[in-house]
């Protein structure tokens, strides 16, 4: 497989049973590259989200194959797709579920000390720089209880770059913030894939973040209608 290619989805379709039978995906298939930073757009209902889940290897119960940094991931078990996500995709959801009662530096920690790969000495080093490129070093020791929506939006962030993945998965990631901060995330995002060489997927609601993001595909009712 070409080595520049971050991510490719082939033939995916996906069924849900209940309460009828209803087809959400229907042969779906793209590329990304290393580096690219995506967006994934639709109507509510069009499928995204059902895909973003998919790519993420989050739902397995799929047909077609789903290849990430040359790896096939279809068919494996819970517990090798666990371990990939850990190391390869960092996520970043429209709610940060930042834990309230913890401070802003281990909630970043958090991930990293469950892959245990570093020491606590190494992973808070790495938690601080995450800061310094989101802006907020000054805020490392407050609870995250105590920061704005726009500063707690950037800590998950972070903490979604600590294991340094290779790609980056957000999940309307700018959906409860101003345009402010919309733009502030976004100009981050731009800077993870432009100047680091992350590959950024993001689904969006938000016309003005998908346009100026380096590709959009757009669903409709299961189907890639637009990009490739």
């Amino acid at each position: 497989m070409d080595k520049s290619i971050s991510l490719k989805a082939s033939n995916i379709n996906k069924f849900f049973h209940e309460p009828e039978e209803f087809q959400a995906l229907k042969n779906v298939n793209f590329e990304v590259k290393k580096g690219e930073f995506l967006s994934l757009i639709g109507k509510s209902g069009s499928g995204k989200s059902t895909l973003l889940y998919i790519l993420s290897t989050m739902d397995t119960d799929y047909k077609g194959e789903l290849v990430i940094n040359g790896e096939k991931l279809t068919g494996q078990s819970l517990n090798q797709l666990a371990a990939f996500r850990n190391s390869h995709i960092g996520f970043v959801f429209q709610f940060h579920y930042l834990l309230p009662e913890f401070s802003v530096l281990d909630n970043i920690m958090l991930p990293a000390l469950k892959l245990n790969k570093k020491s606590k000495e190494e992973i808070e080093s790495d938690a601080y720089n995450n800061l310094k490129l989101l802006g907020l070093p000054e805020q490392a020791l407050k609870l995250t209880s105590k920061l704005s929506g726009g500063q707690q939006q950037r800590v998950a962030i972070a903490r979604a770059l600590i294991n340094s993945p290779s790609i980056i998965m957000g999940d309307e990631p700018t959906g409860n913030l101003d345009s402010k901060n919309t733009n502030i995330v976004f100009d981050i995002f731009k800077e993870l894939s432009h100047e680091r060489g992350q590959t950024i997927i993001t689904v969006t609601h938000d016309e003005d973040f998908a346009k100026n993001s380096d590709r959009v595909i757009e669903l409709s009712d299961g189907n890639v209608i637009k990009g490739h």
